[in-house]
């Protein structure tokens, strides 16, 4: 349908236009969200498929994790999905001249791109919904190519780490030969209550499986505080000492105690803040994570800031051809990729506190997109 001749009804052509501009959107929208990741994902497999095959993982099972691959993918590229999308959706009304004849019929610039606005704030729900997602998947998919590395060393000093059920473990130290910890705190955090927050603080913890306790091995610990915490309320904390504790909550036995710690796109939001408040309390400097765990916020919501900057970017040179939307939409993803690896460096660094380092390329773009849509011709 012609857009132009919709202009002659008032009411349907802001319906008629509304649909169409979106289905534009969704379509280099859904080509760049998919599109990109299967291309990195077929590189990468080229490449590694020889070291699976040789680890006697079956093909099939190969397949089977790239598929659990694709949420962390989509999540990473989700604003250049919406940036193409904007550029090349906007940049093709100014080429057939259908935004002269939008404004011509009293449609402003800004009420014309208003639809790609309201998707890009989709784009943004979704990009929180993957971010709870994508965690999981990549944990599964490292279990199914074997990739979850068990220390070769017998023994761990000074670690947190996260175990299910909500726990977090803060351990000085780890001896494997022996089955001992030493100076360890385990917390569960509650809401209230109903579930009380559980600090157990222990010298010295014991692992036992022979004897009485091989059909249920444990966890002894020794010389010890249980701190149940149940918020501001009055009489709100209980606290009890003990000399030795079977511990029902320290399933874990040495050796899982050993494996690596999940990396921070293998946590889910939640998960990485009560670790990051774990190693907060234990000493350890938390600030590297407490970025990644703001990124997880900040990525998904530059999507609404990528499609105000990139609506009027696009319309900057009306008479380029789609060469300029592409050129246009690399250049900028590299600098808003690139700012953000600079954001990691400078908050782990401590050079700005984590919160603002992670949304510093949030607020430059959103700087720039304001610069741009005031000199945009409505």
């Amino acid at each position: 349908m012609n857009i132009r001749s919709a202009f002659h009804i008032p009411h349907f052509t802001f319906l008629t236009l509304d649909r169409y501009l979106f289905r534009e959107w969704v379509r280099v929208f859904l080509i760049t969200l998919f599109g990109f990741p299967i291309l990195v994902i077929v590189i990468d497999l080229t490449d590694r498929l020889d070291t699976y095959l040789g680890r006697g993982i079956k093909p099939g099972v190969v397949a089977l994790s790239y598929v659990f691959d694709f949420p962390e993918k989509m999540f990473l590229i989700l604003p250049v999905a919406v940036l193409f999308a904007t550029v090349f959706t906007v940049g093709a009304l100014g080429r057939h001249s259908e935004l002269t004849a939008a404004k011509a019929s009293g449609i402003s610039f800004h009420r014309l791109v208003l639809p790609l606005f309201a998707a890009a704030g989709a784009a943004f729900a979704a990009g929180l919904l993957l971010a709870e997602i994508a965690p999981v998947a990549t944990s599964h998919r490292l279990g199914m190519l074997g990739e979850k590395a068990i220390r070769s060393t017998t023994s761990r000093y000074n670690f947190v780490y996260r175990a299910d059920r909500g726990w977090v473990y803060a351990i000085r130290s780890l001896e494997l030969k022996t089955r001992e910890m030493t100076d360890l705190m385990l917390e569960r955090e509650g809401t209230g209550a109903a579930y009380p927050t559980i600090v157990v603080a222990a010298q010295r913890a014991i692992y036992s499986d022979t004897g009485k306790a091989a059909r249920r091995p444990r966890w002894m610990l020794h010389r010890g505080t249980l701190r149940y915490l149940a918020g501001n309320q009055p009489g709100g904390e209980t606290a009890f000492e003990f000399d030795s504790l079977h511990s029902h909550t320290l399933r874990e036995r040495p050796v899982d105690l050993l494996a690596e710690p999940k990396a921070p796109d293998e946590m889910r939001y939640g998960e990485l803040r009560r670790y990051i408040d774990a190693l907060t309390r234990s000493g350890s400097n938390a600030k590297k994570l407490q970025v990644e765990l703001a990124l997880k916020i900040a990525i998904p919501f530059i999507c609404v800031l990528i499609a105000l900057f990139g609506a009027p970017l696009a319309i900057s040179n009306p008479k380029s051809g789609a060469a300029w939307g592409v050129a246009a939409s690399l250049a900028t993803t590299f600098i808003v990729l690139l700012m953000f690896q600079l954001a990691k460096a400078v908050g782990a660094g401590g050079v700005l506190p984590p919160m603002l380092a992670a949304w510093t390329p949030n607020i430059l773009v959103a700087v720039a997109a304001v610069y741009l849509l005031r000199k945009a011709p409505t």
